[in-house]
């Protein structure tokens, strides 16, 4: 990069500019097994920080990356332009039924504040109180209680963002930008979507029924489309009673028919483990146990217990009423990345690159199956978890990080697969570095090109993080820092 850029850029901004080696090597990664190294960090102050650093990129012809905490799992925040580090845009301001933030803000500090007014954002990523609000809203965040509540997309009233011109736009109040967006939405073919309670890839355009829908189209489009500066989020009372039951079933198929099943109750969350995770679990299961359901509600207490008794095959090993207990069981389940991980070899850990697809629940049985033939087939192992209740599950495969092309060949069949079964190559992930290439294939070719269109029109100049959602390229095993 020029030295002009950086000389521009620190007479123009007040907040921060960094372009010293261990900066840039700082926000080369992320949580995820990639690395790429950026020209410059910007940690802008102020709103008209981030506009000129916008009109610079696209001046200097360079790219801004917008990001939040770095706990994506794709390499969504990574670029080698300009990295935007928004952490001063920590702000909450709170009402009745909701709250504007910042995305800088902490999910953990809206946590702790929502709780003193007895209040909750449904969304509840695993990595719990360490990601950002503007990463949830990048990624589409959902969580175990997505099943009642839905994903971020399912709970944001409004959202400001700049656009890759440098314009200032707060939707759905801007009514030219609104039915523009309302224009791309009449042009898709809502069949090819996925048939699935949560999906982060693509555009969310299919969201769009309304101009007070149009915000929408910016959850889950990593930062391609805008930076946003601020969101409206709906809020809802704390529930004033929850029950968890903990439901243990020696054959996995079986925990699949009774999800269907309980899934018709109306629980709050319904959430899965395998042996291999509930093995690290300080409880004495027997040696016979393939898995663990998680299933809990928070309204009708006595009536939703009386029907998940007569439902379920398994056997009920918790029951638990007290919110201590039933935060201690939870970080079970939300440690299971932790736990799936520290049971592997580092030698044996490969990117996450098929690990959050989902499919029409009266199809998770074939989705298991998949990915049984391809456990076959490479001579591998997979350890399973997740909100099995939305057909989503998490897979971490245990393979020679060495074997690069078995790596992407797996994800082309088992992508291929995901999408015959009307599912999502991403619920809640994101697309990144690890599935952009097969956005395409997800939706097809007329959808695609809309979604190109919708990127042209924010981003004519293809400033805000290329080569994400929408890419020519191949990024699927480049730049995986593991393998350097």
């Amino acid at each position: 990069m020029k030295k002009s850029i950086i000389k521009t850029l620190q007479s123009t901004i007040q907040g921060d500019v960094f372009f010293q080696k261990e900066f840039k090597e700082f926000y080369s990664v992320d949580a995820s097994s990639y690395q790429i190294i950026p020209k410059v960090i910007v940690v802008p102050k102020n709103e008209n920080d981030v506009i000129n650093v916008v009109k610079i990129a696209k001046k200097f012809k360079t790219s801004v990356t917008v990001r939040g905490a770095g706990t994506g799992l794709v390499g969504s925040s990574l670029n080698n332009g300009i990295i935007l580090e928004m952490k001063n845009f920590d702000s909450i301001r709170l009402t009745k039924y909701h709250v504007t933030i910042g995305p800088g803000t902490s999910k953990g500090k809206l946590d702790k504040k929502l709780d003193e007014h007895k209040k909750f954002f449904p969304p509840n990523p695993s990595i719990g109180s360490f990601c950002s609000i503007g990463g949830m809203l990048g990624n589409n965040a959902s969580g175990s209680r997505s099943l009642k509540y839905g994903s971020v997309i399912d709970n944001v009233k409004e959202i400001t963002f700049i656009d890759g011109n440098g314009n200032k736009i707060t939707l759905p109040e801007n009514k030219r930008v609104a039915k523009k967006i309302l224009e791309f939405a009449r042009k898709i073919d809502r069949k090819k979507f996925p048939n699935v309670t949560k999906n982060s890839s693509g555009y969310r355009i299919d969201k769009v029924k309304s101009i007070n829908d149009t915000h929408k189209v910016f959850i889950g489009s990593e930062g391609t489309l805008g930076i946003i500066l601020s969101a409206k989020l709906n809020i809802k009372d704390k529930p004033r009673k929850r029950i968890l039951f903990v439901i243990e079933y020696k054959i996995i198929k079986d925990a699949i028919k009774n999800c269907i099943e309980i899934n018709k109750t109306k629980p709050s969350a319904i959430e899965f483990i395998d042996r291999t995770i509930l093995k690290q679990i300080k409880f004495k299961f027997d040696k016979k146990i393939k898995c663990l359901l998680f299933v809990e509600y928070d309204d009708k207490i006595s009536s939703n217990e009386k029907k998940i008794k007569l439902i379920i095959t398994g056997k009920i090993i918790k029951k638990l009423k007290t919110d201590s207990d039933i935060s201690q069981w939870w970080k079970y389940r939300d440690l299971s990345l932790h736990y799936s991980l520290k049971s592997m070899k580092k030698e044996k850990r490969i990117p996450h690159i098929i690990e959050d697809a989902a499919v029409p629940l009266e199809n998770l049985q074939k989705l298991f199956l998949v990915l049984n033939k391809i456990n076959k087939k490479y001579k591998l192992r997979s350890i399973v978890y997740g909100h099995i209740g939305n057909g989503n599950i998490h897979v971490q495969l245990i393979l020679d990080r060495k074997r690069i092309k078995t790596i992407k060949n797996i994800a082309i069949q088992y992508f291929e697969e995901v999408i015959k079964l009307q599912g999502t190559i991403t619920a809640e992930h994101g697309d990144g570095l690890a599935r952009s290439e097969f956005v395409k294939k997800q939706f097809g070719a007329k959808n695609y090109q809309v979604f190109k269109e919708i990127k042209k029109f924010f981003d004519p100049k293809n400033v805000l993080n290329p080569d994400k959602v929408i890419t020519k390229k191949s990024t699927i095993v480049e730049n995986l820092k593991i393998f350097r």
